[in-house]
């Protein structure tokens, strides 16, 4: 058990993570922050003083620990408009972002195209953390994930081991799932890992997908393998357009908790973690989606897989849109 953790973020994620947490005793205390509402000054007065008492993060956490003593749970819970809220926190979840809503044509904007916005709300978060707990280490859950975490990265030059982004545990759960009601077998008989970027380059790795330590191919086709690799790399959209608001909740924030335990614990598990890689799998000075070995360090080790000629030349790729992108931020923060 931490002192305690700090969740960045009081939407649907950030809701699920502090119930969670408090659930499951990870911490003693957990602390929720939320930015302020925007108060518009051409609303009526009264409508501009009710929107100035209103706190996502405190009602949310009020909400939950009023439940806590049905639960014979004494972890305290509170949350805060400004980043006071996670001063001190040995592990900070970021879930900070503004979420994919539908454009006006009925589509979806990428991952990407929430560059321009929530880069802005990362540099808040980032001054946040170096304020209130610059020696946290940090799981990040907000999109575009890869460039966000390099965002945190650039900002606050962490020591590299205690930075991480997750997207590879949430789509390798995908995956898993896919393969499982596939084969008609448990998931817990399914072992897979995605790589690469979160988004829709990233590489399902069929040669490590494995059905109680059987390679997959044995129980499913090659035709029913792609339209579950194809599933996979559009999962969170496929969620985004049921719901028709907002995005993924309950699994992002459980595949955060399974990497919070790796630490907390330190269980040193091999999961898929956006790592920061020097030189492995042939690229430097980037956060992309590895196999890594978690533990109270943090990404202790990146584990470097043997891919087939074609998984290699689709994580190359993935890996190359994931440094556009960086680049990118690269020129965004120049005029941050």
């Amino acid at each position: 058990m931490l002192n305690k953790i700090g969740v960045i973020g009081g939407g649907y994620i950030g809701g699920v993570l502090v119930q969670e947490i408090a659930q499951r005793r990870l911490a003693r205390e957990v602390g929720l922050t939320d930015p302020a509402p925007f108060v518009n000054p051409n609303d009526p007065e009264e409508k501009q003083a009710a929107t100035r008492k209103q706190s996502v993060a405190k009602g949310k956490t009020l909400d939950i620990a009023e439940g806590l003593p049905t639960l014979r749970s004494d972890v305290k819970v509170y949350g805060s408009r400004d980043y006071s809220a996670i001063e001190g926190a040995e592990l900070i979840i970021n879930t900070a972002g503004v979420p994919r809503k539908a454009k006006p044509d009925g589509t979806f904007p990428t991952r990407e195209e929430l560059l321009s916005i929530n880069l802005k709300v990362t540099n808040q978060v980032a001054e946040g953390i170096r304020q209130n707990c610059p020696d946290a280490t940090i799981i990040s859950i907000a999109n575009p994930l890869d460039a966000i975490v390099y965002t945190i990265n650039k900002r606050l030059n962490p020591p590299k081991n205690k930075l991480m982004g997750m997207a590879g545990v949430l789509d390798s759960g995908r995956y898993c799932y896919f393969v499982a009601e596939a084969a008609n077998v448990s998931v817990e008989n399914v072992n897979a890992m995605v790589l690469g970027g979160h988004g829709d380059t990233m590489v399902p790795v069929r040669s490590s997908c494995l059905i109680a330590g059987v390679p997959v191919s044995k129980f499913l086709d090659d035709e029913t393998l792609q339209a579950i690799e194809t599933r996979t790399r559009k999962a969170g959209g496929e969620v985004v357009g049921l719901l028709g608001f907002g995005s993924a909740f309950a699994s992002p924030a459980w595949s955060a908790l399974e990497m919070a335990e790796a630490i907390i614990y330190d269980k040193r598990k091999i999961m898929p973690v956006c790592a920061y890689l020097d030189g492995e799998y042939g690229v430097e000075g980037m956060f992309v989606g590895v196999p890594g070995i978690i533990g109270k360090n943090g990404v202790e080790k990146v584990i470097e897989l043997d891919l087939t000629d074609e998984e290699q030349k689709a994580f190359e790729h993935s890996a190359g849109v994931v440094r556009k992108t960086c680049d990118e931020v690269d020129e965004m923060l120049q005029d941050l």
